[in-house]
């Protein structure tokens, strides 16, 4: 496969998407890597178990189990949903005992949300049923697959922290600043 000049060290295609000559490599680059993380959303929602939880409820406690307790508005903007659809997710997640409101130790008038024990253990077993599931996926590939995912992991884990560092992302700001609310939330007491 040739190589195209100004591009050196990419494929030709890179993951299906194909390489667009004269612009710089990152652009190739991120390409690549946006349309490689829309088909690992698709692989991840295909591979998590049906618990009730719908993906934005699942990494809302996913990021609680991260971080510790956080104020609603952060969580909001952290998770890319308005604050009233924040607030009626985590009311849902109260309900089913998976998170639980308190008072902000260093400002009483600030409350907090933090996942429960029970919100854990959900985790727990959500992250199991889909590490079971992963681990026969890559009983699919060559060992040099393997051995290239493996290398990826510090990168993938670099990239993913690069956005929580950014203390919220211009779209998700916008979306909580003045869009119209978002459902997100359990299938657990939803509303008809």
């Amino acid at each position: 496969m040739e190589i195209p000049e100004g591009n050196e060290g990419l494929a030709e295609e890179t993951m299906g998407i194909p390489v667009t000559h004269g612009g710089p490599p990152e652009d190739t680059l991120a390409a690549g890597v946006a349309a490689a993380l829309e088909r690992l959303i698709g692989l991840f929602r295909s591979l998590s178990p049906a618990s009730g939880l719908s993906l934005t409820s699942a990494a809302t406690l996913a990021t609680l189990d991260r971080t510790g307790p956080s104020r609603l508005t952060w969580l909001a903007g952290r998770e890319g949903v308005t604050q009233p659809a924040m607030t009626q997710l985590i009311t849902r997640l109260e309900d089913a005992g998976l998170v639980d409101r308190a008072a902000d130790p260093a400002d009483g008038r600030v409350v907090q949300v933090r996942i429960t024990a029970d919100g854990k253990a959900m985790l727990a077993r959500r992250r199991a049923v889909r590490a079971e599931r992963v681990a026969g996926l890559l009983d699919r590939l060559s060992p040099d697959e393997r051995a290239a995912l493996a290398a990826a992991l510090p990168a993938m884990d670099a990239l993913a922290n690069a956005e929580r560092a950014q203390p919220a992302v211009a779209g998700a700001v916008a979306n909580v600043q003045g869009a119209e609310p978002v459902t997100a939330g359990l299938t657990i007491g939803e509303r008809s």
